[in-house]
């Protein structure tokens, strides 16, 4: 339930970044190098094996291009290695940077083809003064046998650039030098793009000058065998955050420098040409959208010389584009351009994130399709033509663990199959793809519902992509139903939220335009023939568009839909009340926000809870109250009268950085939420739960923060008893006993992400739903899918 845009750049479209796509993506397509007819695509990061580098080559048969090999580095352990972080290639040497190959030191791997065009590791060149946090091989450039390899965390984040050599004779790779910027600060990122063509290297470091970018000028003297600093590119009316020199192309004494932040966000490249005499570089050329499109042009670029294929993925929203310039070698004018996208793009797709080109062969990178698992889409220029037409596009059928069914597996020694456990032991697990979803599919929240007739128990779970439903009726063989598909129209959306209420789920998505509140009669799920199927939903409630979660007091059949934005009556963020008393007739309750609380003073509420307040406060006993976590703040609000909702107070506490969900003891007397962002921020040291006192609802008093020696971030938690479930990214389900209340004890877990440390970020365990009268607990983990897990000592 991440808010978005909040704190971290849960998303590539809300931070694009001065790196350049080549040199920062995970996804599939993040690097790209073009052979002679072969491309290199690579993943540098899976959820199951370390990094990858696919090959493809084209059928000769169909013309079609296809998998043909997949490299990875031969000494691979670890699954988060980022081999292929960076790509480029001379035509026969291959070179693949790995970034957190050797911890975070970085490796570069060679690898070179043979007469039968197989590729072949040779040799791993790594630096010769090698540290932690060097991210040695982020950025690669080749010509001849001269390699250029970036170490972007070299000397607290300046930036250095390793000089390679290859020896003619015998093949072998040495390191000849170090390069560094002769007015180096830290945080420059020195090395960010690279350009080489002969001797002159053009290094540049955009975030230098609060983002103005420098792009620096290098030769190599062979008389003395020393490479220097030659002086520097220059532009008038640059200006802080344009990012000048965010891409690079270099071909034939031609430069192109990329500024995609020029102009208030249209962006712009900068053509240079040097002087074969004086060796002097001078501006020749500014090339900008023809379009007038605020496009980020210049985000990304390959240039060959003749053809200039600048990414502009910033435009038509996200879903990007190429600006195609012929440039004519007689004149060195430009004499066409044009707009080139894939046929079957969509908005956010960020297309032209990555480029590569030679010859007839270009390749670009779409690095938010697939809900983010990035593809690469392959283009070629038609014999005696201009015309470059698309091929096809390639992409892996992406990773994952396989589902795990057919009887219990029982935590011993702390483990359940691959995964880490306590007390908890694993009865299923059905991954993403098991679940229905596709390519770059995960999951995210999850709730629960018992058929009042037949008994039988159903998760309902949330996907990017749509809500599934699986009978949990034998934990030990779950069945996936089918789907509710999300609004149409509306797009996918990391965050979905289901509730439920008189056998029927409520369904809300965030960031998803006018998705609105779906309502699905579960009664459907009795006897579904030849599962699974999709399903139409019972009703719609358009009062509100977007919301990032639904609230239900199955007490007095009231919803609260929270976190409202895009369109309808978003009372501010915060409750926007809804009677559902009639499920399928949903009807505007009401508004409340205390605007005391939220990160924009709107009343902004991520989540809350709703009850018929049964606690020790006698004034407030039989009233509705909710109890909101609101980014900044604990409120606490009567809405016992939905046309005049009161404020009873709101507190804040410590290192707030973002409230963000809780729940309260089956008495009333505690409530226990959870911060977000506290560990991701480093305020705490390690996983941090607050323990609200609300005897008093007037007067709310935190009275402990409750901190685990793991380090993982914190999300959703649920009370059951006296007991506490929490999802908590990384770390996986955690059970803490809350006999007492202000000195909770963890007393077992299951970790759903077996691989990695427990670190604070937003992969994992999104939520779980303990509420089964059969004790079993429902947890679902965003990359993974869907665990059926029990406590060892629940009978069911």
């Amino acid at each position: 339930m991440n808010k978005p845009g909040y704190l971290l750049c849960f998303t590539l479209l809300l931070c694009l970044t001065v790196v350049p796509a080549q040199a920062q993506q995970n996804v599939f397509g993040g690097a790209l190098a073009v052979g002679d007819d072969v491309v290199f695509v690579s993943e540098t990061q899976n959820t199951v094996t370390a990094g990858s580098v696919y090959v493809y080559q084209r059928d000769q048969a169909t013309g079609d291009w296809t998998e043909q090999a997949r490299l990875s580095a031969s000494d691979a352990t670890d699954w988060d290695d980022r081999f292929g972080r960076a790509l480029t290639t001379d035509g026969q040497t291959l070179i693949v940077g790995a970034t957190k190959n050797g911890g975070t030191k970085g490796a570069t791997y060679i690898f070179e083809k043979d007469d039968a065009g197989m590729w072949t590791e040779t040799a791993r060149l790594t630096a010769s003064d090698a540290a932690d946090d060097y991210h040695f091989g982020r950025v690669l450039a080749i010509s001849g046998d001269i390699a250029l390899i970036t170490s972007l965390g070299h000397t607290e984040s300046a930036g250095a650039v390793y000089v390679f050599q290859r020896d003619p004779a015998t093949g072998v790779w040495s390191e000849h030098s170090i390069l560094t910027a002769s007015d180096a600060q830290s945080d420059d990122y020195f090395g960010m793009t690279l350009a080489l063509e002969g001797h002159t290297a053009l290094i540049a470091a955009p975030p230098q000058n609060e983002g103005t970018g420098v792009v620096y000028i290098f030769a190599y003297d062979p008389a003395s065998d020393t490479w220097s600093e030659t002086g520097k590119l220059e532009v008038e009316g640059l200006e802080e955050g344009h990012q000048f020199g965010a891409s690079l192309g270099l071909r034939e004494g031609v430069a192109l420098v990329g500024a995609p932040r020029f102009d208030e966000n249209l962006g712009a490249v900068f053509v240079f040409e040097r002087d074969e005499d004086s060796g002097q570089w001078t501006q020749q050329a500014k090339l900008a959208p023809f379009d007038g499109e605020h496009d980020r042009m210049g985000s990304s670029i390959a240039f060959d010389g003749e053809y200039a294929w600048i990414g502009a993925p910033g435009a038509a929203g996200f879903q990007g584009a190429v600006y195609l310039y012929r440039r004519d070698a007689a004149t060195g004018a430009w004499v066409d351009v044009k707009k080139v996208t894939g046929q079957e793009l969509q908005r956010g797709d960020f297309f032209a994130g990555a480029l590569a080109l030679r010859g007839q062969l270009a390749v670009v990178g779409v690095l938010r399709a697939d809900f983010g698992a990035g593809t690469a889409i392959v283009f070629e220029q038609e014999a005696g033509s201009e015309m470059w037409m698309e091929k096809n596009t390639v992409f892996n059928e992406g990773g994952g663990i396989a589902s795990i069914v057919g009887g219990k597996v029982i935590c011993t020694d702390g483990e359940a199959d691959r995964f880490g456990c306590s007390q908890v032991d694993l009865l299923s697990f059905l991954s993403v793809r098991d679940l229905g979803g596709g390519r770059g599919v995960r999951t995210n929240d999850l709730w629960g519902w018992t058929d009042p007739e037949t008994g039988k128990e159903y998760a309902l779970v949330g996907r990017i992509d749509a809500a599934a439903f699986v009978d949990i009726s034998d934990p030990y063989n779950p069945v996936y139903l089918g789907e509710l598909p999300r609004t149409e129209g509306s797009p996918g959306s990391v965050w979905r939220d289901i509730k439920v209420y008189k056998d029927h789920a409520f369904i809300v998505s965030d960031g998803a335009g006018q998705h609105g509140m779906q309502v699905f009669d579960l009664t459907q799920l009795r006897d579904v023939q030849n599962p699974p199927v999709i399903f139409e939903e019972t009703a719609h409630y358009d009062g509100i568009a977007s919301a990032h979660n639904i609230v239900i007091n199955e007490e007095t059949g009231f919803a609260f839909s929270v976190g409202s934005g895009s369109g309808g009556e978003t009372c501010g963020g915060g409750l926007h009340m809804i009677d559902i008393r009639e499920p399928t007739q949903p009807t505007f309750a009401g508004c409340f926000a205390d605007t005391e609380t939220g990160r924009q003073s709107t009343g902004y509420s991520h989540d809350a809870q709703c009850v018929i307040y049964n606690g020790p406060d006698v004034e407030h006993q039989g009233k509705e109250i909710c109890f909101g976590a609101n980014e900044t703040a604990l409120s606490i609000a009567d809405v016992t009268d939905k046309a005049n909702p009161v404020k009873l107070a709101n507190a804040s506490y410590p290192n707030v950085a973002y409230s963000h969900q809780g729940w309260l003891t089956e008495d009333h007397r505690y409530f226990y939420m959870n911060d977000e962002g506290d560990e991701v921020q480093g305020l705490v040291d390690g996983t941090r739960t607050l323990v609200w006192d609300v005897m008093d609802l007037d007067d709310p008093q935190m009275v402990k923060e409750h901190f685990s020696e793991n380090k993982a971030s914190d999300h959703n938690l649920y009370i059951r008893g006296n007991l506490m479930y929490q999802s908590n990214y990384k770390s996986g389900l955690r059970i803490l006993d809350i006999s007492d209340a202000v000195n909770p004890v963890e007393v077992g877990f299951f970790d759903t992400v077996p691989y990695g440390e427990d670190v604070p970020s937003m992969g994992g365990s999104w939520s779980n739903y303990p509420f089964f009268g059969s004790g079993v607990i429902v947890v679902t983990s965003g990359s993974e899918g869907m665990f059926i897990l029990k406590k060892k000592d629940i009978d069911i």
